[in-house]
C-alpha cells in the first residue's frame, strides 16, 4: 500500500516509518522539517510542511493522490499551535482525503486523552478524535499508553532523568500513578497491522504492554538499568510539582511542563489482555526490553544531561543579560581602556558600551527563542570569539591577570558548544 505517514521525524512517527518499510509499503512521510528524515530513510518520499499552517483541504490535494492509507501521528504537547495541529489540520487533511479516495485515517492519540484530564491538550486531542469520527472517512483511532524505547522521548526521556540524578531520585507525590507502558517497536507494528487489515477500521484501541507499573517501579528500574544503583526516593510535594511545571511552562522548553505533569498524575494504564487479543499479539515487557537492551554509555550520558540542559542554557540566558547590565552600569573605564588600547578615538566609548550590551541583550532574547540553538549556537561562538581576540589585542595584559578574565572565555566557548550540541531535542 501507499501510506502517508504524518508527523513522521517524532519519536513515534520514525519508529514506523521503520516498520512500514520494513513491511514493504511504499510510504510518504510529512515533517516540519525533512533534512535528516530523506538522509535517514532514503527509500521513502518526504514532504516538507508545517503542519499548524496546512489547515485548509488545498494544502492536502496534491500530496494525497494515489494514498491508501494516511497515519496521523502528529502531536505536541504545549504551544500555542496545539488546536492548530491536533484539530483543524486533520479536519483539512480529512476533508481532502475523502475527496481523493483514500481508504481510511488512522489517528495515533493517547491513552490520557479523557474528558476528566482538565488540559489543552486532552480537549485538542478528543476534539481531534471527535473530528475524524464525523468527517464520513473510515478511521481507527489508536491511544498509546507511554511509550519507551532504546532511545527516549518527552515523558520517558523525563524519567530517564529523574532516575540519573545523583544521590536522590525525585518522586512527584506518592508516585502511585500507573502506566502499562508499551516498547515503540510494538506500537509500530500495531499500527502497520491495523494498516494492512481493514477489520479494523471503525475501532478503537488502546495499545498498551502486558504489566502495570507505578512510576516509583519505573524509576527503579529505569535507573537499575543505568547502573546507578539502587533508588532512594524523595517525595516532592504536588503543589511543588506544579510551581515546577508553571515554570516550564513560561520557559517554554523545561523539562517539566503543567501538561506532562497533568497527564502523568491522570494516570496512562490499560487493559493489557484486551489490547493482546485485538491486534493478535503480546507487547514485549519493560522489564524484558531492558534486560535485552543494556544501557549504554550514551544513555547515562542522556539521563544525566537531562536537567543539566536546561539549567546550562539558563546559565547562558544569565550571563548575556549580566554582561549588558553591567557594561552599562560600570564599562565607561574599561571600554575607555580597550579604545586607547587600539588607538580609537575615546568619543567612541559610550556608543560601543551601549551598542555592546544592546547586542547582549538581543544574544540573550535569540537564546530564549531558539529552541534548537542552530543560529544561538554560531553568533554565540562569534561574539564571544571577537570579544576575546578584541580585547587580548587591545589589552594583552589581562591574558596574565590571575584571576584570568580572558581566559575563562575558553571555557565559555565549550559550554556554548555543548549547548548547541544538546539542544535538538528531536
Amino acid at each position: 500500500m501507499r501510506i502517508m505517514l504524518i508527523g513522521a521525524g517524532g519519536f513515534i512517527g520514525r519508529h514506523v516509518m521503520a516498520e512500514l518499510l520494513a513491511g514493504g509499503h511504499d510510504v510518504v512521510g510529512v515533517a516540519r522539517s525533512i533534512g535528516t528524515l530523506s538522509a535517514a530513510f532514503p527509500q521513502a518520499e518526504c514532504i516538507a510542511m508545517d503542519l499548524a499552517q496546512a489547515t485548509s483541504a488545498e494544502a492536502w490535494r496534491d500530496h494525497l493522490a494515489g494514498i491508501d492509507i494516511v497515519i496521523n501521528a502528529a502531536g505536541i504537547l504545549r504551544g500555542r499551535d496545539m488546536d492548530a495541529v491536533h484539530v483543524r489540520m486533520p479536519e483539512a487533511l480529512q476533508r481532502a482525503a475523502l475527496a481523493a479516495g483514500v481508504k481510511r485515517v488512522v489517528l495515533i492519540s493517547a491513552i490520557s486523552a479523557r474528558p476528566d484530564v482538565a488540559t489543552d491538550y486532552a480537549r485538542s486531542k478528543l476534539a481531534g478524535e471527535a473530528a475524524l469520527r464525523s468527517s464520513g472517512i473510515a478511521w481507527t483511532v489508536l491511544r498509546p499508553s507511554l511509550v519507551y524505547g532504546d532511545g527516549s522521548y518527552g515523558g520517558t526521556s523525563l524519567m530517564r532523568g529523574m532516575a540519573g540524578l545523583p544521590w536522590i531520585t525525585p518522586l512527584p507525590g506518592s508516585g502511585d500513578f500507573r502506566f502499562t507502558p508499551i516498547h515503540v517497536a510494538d506500537l509500530a507494528r500495531a499500527i502497520r497491522l491495523v494498516c494492512e487489515k481493514p477489520e479494523y477500521a471503525g475501532r478503537t484501541l488502546e495499545p498498551v504492554g502486558p504489566d502495570m507499573f507505578d512510576l516509583r517501579t519505573l524509576l527503579a528500574a529505569y535507573r537499575a538499568w543505568l547502573g546507578f544503583g539502587r533508588a532512594r526516593f524523595l517525595s516532592i510535594p504536588m503543589p511543588l510539582m506544579t510551581l515546577l511545571g508553571r515554570i516550564g511552562d513560561i520557559a517554554g522548553d523545561g523539562p517539566i511542563a503543567s501538561n506532562s505533569l497533568i497527564q502523568m498524575v491522570a494516570g496512562n494504564s490499560g487493559d493489557s489482555a484486551a489490547f493482546a487479543e485485538a491486534i493478535g499479539f503480546v507487547s514485549r515487557s519493560l522489564n524484558e526490553a531492558l534486560r535485552d537492551r543494556p544501557a549504554q554509555v550514551q544513555d547515562r550520558w542522556h539521563a544525566r544531561l537531562f536537567f543539566l540542559a536546561p539549567l546550562l542554557k539558563a546559565v547562558l540566558v544569565l550571563m548575556w543579560i549580566a554582561s549588558a547590565a553591567l557594561g552599562l552600569a560600570y564599562g565607561a573605564a574599561r571600554t575607555g581602556a580597550v579604545l586607547q588600547g587600539l588607538g580609537l578615538p575615546g568619543g567612541w566609548a559610550a556608543p560601543l558600551r551601549i551598542g555592546g550590551s544592546v547586542l547582549d541583550i538581543g544574544i540573550a532574547a535569540l537564546l530564549i527563542l531558539d529552541r534548537r540553538a542552530r543560529w544561538a549556537t554560531p553568533v554565540q561562538l562569534l561574539v564571544v570569539a571577537g570579544y576575546t581576540l578584541v580585547i587580548g589585542i587591545a589589552l594583552p595584559g589581562l591574558w596574565l591577570d590571575p584571576l584570568g578574565p580572558l581566559l575563562k572565555n575558553l571555557p565559555i566557548l565549550l559550554a556554548i558548544a555543548v549547548h548547541g550540541a544538546v539542544a535538538d531535542k528531536r
